[in-house]
């Protein structure tokens, strides 16, 4: 552990020698090597004889926890001097929250109400099976607007992450939708219903069925004490019901190990919230041990002092400075352009100039507080020929080909998964939604769906279809069936399908024999499905945006998609007010400060170089007259904090001194116009 800090080294050997029993509480700034001391402190839990059975390690993705594991894995190799063939410790309960409860449920399911053998709705199953709920019970036949089914579900759901009444979330978060308070218990009712009679859960399920799991004394004591060590990465991207369940896991926070930065908490749009990381210190009998990592291995000396300033005005936080010892002579450049054409312009000639310097495009990265701040550069780099990446597009589980070869194999597992089987028996050309339907309803209230399913009689039309599919079917029901055969069987008849419903079927047929190689990697159909839909793969082969024909590619992000990452240079489009704090999340005091975060995220991706652009004007093109309007730099660099950037014009124009200043043109314009009209 000689390569660890005196920091990282205090967080790693806490309670391991000096029988300190407290919670520990890591404020891992940027860059600060957050993952790396996580992983030591794993391994020497390990090494100083903890039971691996016996650690749980909560992280955001699956990919994350495979990361650790693997950095666990080298530091004991290391530390115990094995060799590279000797077998290593694994940690059996290192996941996501939602896959790690769906773990649980699954074997405490008989003692808590469920049917183990439940499978799991993603988010686009899900809304489906909440619009058709509400279909059923009349509320699409209202004749006001009542809020569609992807507004049903986030208000669902944020209802259940955040604890928050169902009242609250409608004023706070969905007021234009507080009138059908009322309607929408009666749906939340019935959709809680829905999903009990076809034994499927959804994606909020597995956290609030956790946690009502823990709600149980008896339960809550038996599930904490197999657990020595309880850590969680990530920690300021925790809802209240992650952390009721940490809380009830470990009362009196022996064992306990979160690490997040406070500074970094950007979502609560997903129902997280920063309280959870600023008040952890103080949630147990014995107040949390806090360790502040402030070295950061990413940045020059000059980003962080920038960025330290942004967040330094922060009106609640853990204090922390972050620091380096790497010195350099550039400073973040606060850029003054006039209008958004010459950001773009500004940006391309950048993002070359840093090329030809040496600079990979795919080193540099523009991030943006929203998806269509970029769309006037897109343009510009198209018209350079510059290729890129937009982080984002169509996502890998709501392509229709995935969803459908998916709802093959939940259909097989579960019978009485209305949805999953509406989607396959639609498929099958000569059955439609009346057919589908009727059988469904058969499934559902016979005492065995299979033989229902079996000697079902299909209309004419679709009778040699239905007899391959029945057949198919029941190969995938055959208990003997190892998996994943039953994939390459589900694959086999689907592909014709997919041939004679897609015109790009080739193209599409690389995502399934994709989805084919990841099923390959797991031990089981159940296993593969649940942790498929809890960390799918991001996009689909041909809608993620990747150019095949460039080697090279500059990176476009927004911020929220942009953390965890780092780039040699980075530009941030539109650091006004209205962009960055978005003009739609300055209701609140929380909310203007999660904005001044989110500028704190975008400037430490940067690793060397970080320019912040302030267009002067933008082009609105809903208004009659005067199609601009002018912009006043962003509220969170004030004027104190200027000695911090280099200030360049370009080309020369007269901006705006602060947040607060206004030009005078345009009001002398529409009162010139105003007295024009009476003449």
């Amino acid at each position: 552990m000689t390569e660890l800090n005196p920091e990282q080294l205090a967080a790693v050997q806490h309670g391991v020698a000096d029988g300190d029993a407290r919670p520990l509480l890591v404020i891992a700034g940027a860059g600060s090597g957050k993952t790396n001391t996580l992983a030591h402190r794993v391994a020497n839990l390990v090494r100083h004889g903890a039971d691996p059975q016996r650690v749980m390690l909560l992280t955001f993705s699956r990919r994350a926890a495979q990361e650790m594991e693997r950095r666990v894995g080298s530091v004991l190799q290391k530390a115990l001097g094995l060799n590279p063939t000797q077998p290593l410790p694994n940690l059996p309960w290192s996941g996501t929250f939602h896959s790690i409860g769906a773990r649980l449920l699954r074997e405490y399911a008989l003692r808590i109400g469920l049917d183990e053998s439940f499978t799991i709705h993603d988010r686009g199953d899900a809304e489906d099976l909440m619009g058709m709920v509400r279909h059923e019970i009349g509320l699409s036949e209202t004749k006001n607007r009542f809020p569609l089914k992807g507004t049903c579900l986030g208000i669902y759901s944020r209802v259940l992450n955040t604890r928050d009444p169902l009242e609250k979330v409608l004023a706070d978060i969905y007021p234009w939708c507080a009138q059908w308070e009322a309607e929408l218990k009666k749906l939340f009712g019935a959709y809680v219903e829905a999903k009990q009679q076809q034994n499927v859960l959804d994606y909020d399920d597995l956290l609030s069925f956790w946690a009502e799991t823990m709600a149980e004394p008896a339960l809550a004591q038996e599930i904490g004490a197999r657990f020595d060590h309880v850590l969680v990465d990530e920690y300021q991207d925790t809802n209240m019901l992650q952390a009721e369940i940490l809380l009830a896991m470990k009362p009196t926070g022996q064992g306990v190990t979160v690490v997040g930065d406070d500074a970094q908490s950007i979502y609560s749009f997903r129902g997280a919230t920063v309280r959870n990381i600023l008040d952890f210190p103080h949630q147990f009998a014995q107040p949390a041990r806090i360790v502040t990592l402030e070295r950061n291995y990413r940045s020059t000396q000059p980003v962080l002092e920038a960025s330290n300033a942004v967040i330094g005005a922060a009106r609640e936080r853990h204090a922390k400075n972050l620091w380096t010892d790497k010195a350099s002579s550039h400073r973040a450049q606060l850029l003054l352009v006039p209008d958004e054409a010459q950001q773009a312009r500004w940006v391309a000639d950048e993002v070359l100039r840093h090329r030809e310097s040496g600079t990979k495009l795919k080193s540099q990265s523009v991030l943006f507080r929203t998806s269509t701040h970029s769309a006037t550069l897109e343009l510009e780099l198209a018209r350079r020929n510059i290729p890129f990446v937009k982080f984002g597009g169509l996502k890998f589980l709501e392509a229709a080909h995935v969803k459908d070869v998916l709802a093959i194999l939940r259909f097989a597992e579960n019978p009485r998964g209305r949805m999953a089987g509406f989607r396959v028996l639609n498929l099958i050309p000569g059955i439609g939604q009346a057919t589908a339907t009727r059988l469904l309803d058969a499934m559902g209230d016979a005492a065995d769906p299979i033989e229902t399913l079996r000697t079902f009689e299909a209309p004419a039309a679709a009778r040699e279809e239905w007899v391959q599919f029945a057949r198919l079917y029941e190969q995938l029901r055959e208990p003997g069936l190892a998996w994943p055969a039953d994939m390459e069987r589900a694959k086999d008849w689907y592909l014709p399908q997919l041939e004679r419903l897609h015109d790009d079927a080739v193209v599409r047929k690389l995502d399934v024999d994709q989805l084919a190689r990841l099923a390959a990697g797991y031990a089981s159909r159940e296993r593969f499905l649940t942790e498929l839909t809890l960390d799918p793969p991001q996009s689909t082969s041909d809608q993620s945006g990747v150019p095949h024909l460039d080697e090279d590619y500059l990176i476009l992000s927004t911020i929220h998609s942009a953390k965890g990452m780092e780039w040699k240079c980075v530009y941030v489009l539109n650091c006004v007010d209205g962009c960055i704090p978005s003009d739609m999340a300055t209701g609140t005091t929380e909310e203007i400060e999660e904005e001044r975060r989110l500028l704190y995220v975008a400037m430490t991706r940067a690793k060397e170089h970080l320019q912040l652009i302030v267009p002067h004007r933008f082009y609105v093109t809903q208004q009659s007259g005067d199609r601009h309007m002018y912009a006043a730099r962003t509220r969170f660099i004030a004027e104190p904090m200027l000695d911090k950037f280099e200030q360049v014009t370009w080309p020369q124009v007269e901006a705006p001194s602060g947040a607060a200043a206004q030009p005078q043109a345009p009001v002398l314009q529409v009162r010139a116009r105003a007295r024009a009209a009476w003449r």
